[in-house]
């Protein structure tokens, strides 16, 4: 009877200090980051549906390097947060060396890779071709800066596995807040101002698509040169003094981790991008709904990614203390905090879809098509929260492979077959479209459940029987 009762307590809300100390700051970074998104893409939307479309067209492929670069830092997330949760800040700072080590290597080689690709990138995105040369100068210039975005990525990870969100949260603010202002100076041409009254004159470059991108890639290298002092000033986790040379005992562990999450990456972005593209072969119109929808639902997932943030830590500390039962308590109270978020967002989302889409966009055509396909997203946005914090646990239990055949399966045998036979075989639209990513997040939410019930992936499971 006292130990069902302690188990009890131990689920007890007394544990949600320690959940929204970690997940506000994460959901409070994303709300920042989206809310200049949406700033980004009004602005841009105010050139014209051809500048949305040269900017949105070629964003999945944006995704696919910045994914890549995330799942390094995932492999440092576990074994950082593991060493911290066992009491081992001289192993957690020796990885924090080896992080930079990789922010080096890939950083330089994903510099590489973007520049010299940037001409291609729009064709094999089958862009139209009237803005192909638009998107391309696009894409060259926000990813000029491709190391000290490498070094935001994968730097924040290993603060958040300290259990610092904070740090992370506050550069992402003067990022954004950066990013804003370039874009009001860089993007718009010399104009007047009306305020108070008052007739000001304000200068502006008028570079329009190319001014956004300017204002990014300055923001971004800024962030990168902020998170990194951040991290060599942090008390516990400073690589201050760390070797740079490879060092297997910490690299082969955490590349254990990391590359089953990099392929899953890899695979689901680059799933991204063959859907984009069959999106961008539907038209001006399409392309343009698609990206306006995007931005929009990416708001609605702030709730699913600071808690999933919150779960790896907590997940990787408790591992590395051993502690079981603090891990479920936590478990199930994270999954009780998403679905009810989620369940706010979606309905909030299905109810203000149109207004949303409105904001991006002043063409009739593409607000319509954009709130229906929100519309249809939100139903499943608390079955998808769930998915995204399951695995969140997974990450910091250092479990990658599951989740890297599950994405793979639903990316591909879902959403990219099903969109293939709908648009291409039977010649519908982007509604069908949408419908079959819905269907891949619902196979998210079943697979990534049962294997999360069943245990086995639980080291302190298999340790109690």
């Amino acid at each position: 009877m006292s130990e069902r009762l302690g188990k009890k307590r131990i689920f007890a809300w007394s544990l949600l200090p320690a959940v929204l100390s970690l997940a506000w700051p994460t959901m409070l970074e994303q709300l920042l980051q989206t809310a200049v998104q949406y700033i980004d893409t009004a602005m841009v939307g105010s050139l014209g549906t051809q500048a949305t479309a040269a900017v949105g067209s070629t964003a999945t492929v944006g995704w696919l390097v910045g994914s890549s670069t995330y799942a390094f830092g995932v492999g440092f997330l576990a074994y950082i947060s593991q060493a911290l949760g066992a009491g081992d800040d001289s192993r957690a700072k020796k990885a924090a060396g080896q992080s930079v080590l990789a922010v080096l290597v890939v950083g330089l080689f994903f510099t590489v890779v973007t520049l010299s690709l940037s001409p291609l990138v729009p064709v094999w995105m089958q862009v139209d071709p009237t803005i192909r040369s638009l998107a391309s100068r696009y894409f060259f210039i926000i990813y000029l800066p491709m190391l000290p975005r490498t070094a935001s990525a994968i730097f924040g990870t290993v603060l958040r596995a300290a259990g610092d969100t904070r740090t992370p949260m506050r550069v992402g603010l003067v990022v954004n807040a950066l990013n804003v202002i370039l874009n009001f100076l860089l993007i718009y041409p010399r104009r007047t101002l009306s305020l108070f009254g008052l007739a000001v004159p304000m200068w502006g470059a008028g570079w329009g698509v190319v001014g956004a991108a300017a204002a990014s890639a300055i923001a971004f290298a800024v962030g990168g040169i902020a998170i990194t002092l951040a991290l060599y000033r942090h008390k516990r986790i400073s690589p201050r003094g760390q070797s740079l040379l490879p060092d297997k005992k910490v690299l082969v562990p955490c590349l254990r981790v990391a590359f089953p999450n990099m392929l899953q990456r890899f695979a689901t972005s680059l799933g991204y991008v063959a859907f984009a593209a069959m999106i961008n072969a539907l038209g001006e119109i399409s392309t343009a709904a698609h990206t306006v929808a995007n931005t929009v639902e990416s708001a609605f997932y702030i709730p699913g990614y600071g808690m999933q943030a919150a779960a790896a830590t907590l997940t990787g500390n408790c591992l590395g203390a051993g502690d079981e039962q603090k891990r479920r308590g936590f478990a199930r109270l994270i999954i009780l905090l998403e679905v009810g978020l989620m369940l706010l967002s979606g309905s909030l989302l299905f109810a203000f879809a149109p207004a949303m889409a409105g904001i991006f966009s002043r063409d009739p055509a593409v607000i319509a098509l954009g709130s229906t396909v929100l519309r249809m997203v939100a139903c499943s946005e608390p079955f998808y929260g769930v998915s995204i914090v399951i695995e969140g646990m997974l990450q910091g239990a250092g479990r990658t492979k599951v989740p890297f055949l599950v994405n793979t399966l639903g990316m591909w045998g879902v959403r990219i077959l099903g969109t293939w036979i709908c648009t291409t075989q039977l010649g519908f639209g982007l509604v069908s479209a949408w419908g079959c990513m819905i269907g891949h997040n619902m196979l998210l939410f079943a697979l990534f459940l049962v294997y999360y019930l069943r245990g086995t992936w639980n080291p302190l499971r298999k340790r109690e029987e």
